[in-house]
């Protein structure tokens, strides 16, 4: 398969606007499960278990990217030296973490998630409105699960 199969759509400008939503997507997987792994607190069940929600959504949703972009004919770049390199994601502290600083970055985490993809969504709307849709999609849930952790540092 090859752009052209795309019919009239252009399928390299998707991947120009869609590729950025998939590594970030990547990114928020790998740092949610970091986090995961080191939370620490009073409140480390139910954030322990509220981010196993949000990996599997950015797992999900960055599955669901890259397979539009296959699907378009032309490739999606998920590998770790591309997400480390062009990944909007701010960095996460290494080790253990109390339950504050995991709500706090994992905020950070998906500000910065939904902002690239909300960047995303003007361009789509006049290229591909069913990939326009995708994104539409990732920023329901992610931003439900940012507000669930936003209100804990209220």
């Amino acid at each position: 398969m090859n752009a052209k199969s795309t019919g009239t759509l252009p399928a390299k400008d998707i991947a120009r606007v869609m590729q950025p939503v998939l590594v970030d997507l990547l990114g928020l997987a790998l740092n949610g499960k970091q986090l995961h792994w080191h939370v620490q607190g009073r409140l480390f069940l139910p954030i322990h278990q509220r981010l196993d929600k949000v990996i599997k959504d950015a797992r999900g949703f960055a599955d669901e990217v890259a397979e539009r972009l296959v699907a378009l004919g032309v490739p999606a770049d998920g590998r770790p030296p591309t997400v480390a390199t062009t990944s909007n994601l701010p960095e996460i502290s290494p080790g253990f973490l109390s339950d504050d600083k995991v709500v706090s970055a994992i905020v950070d985490q998906l500000d910065a998630t939904i902002s690239r993809a909300r960047a995303a969504l003007g361009p789509l709307d006049e290229m591909d409105q069913v990939s326009q849709d995708i994104v539409i999609d990732v920023l329901r849930e992610l931003e439900a699960h940012r507000w669930m952790f936003a209100v804990q540092m209220a």
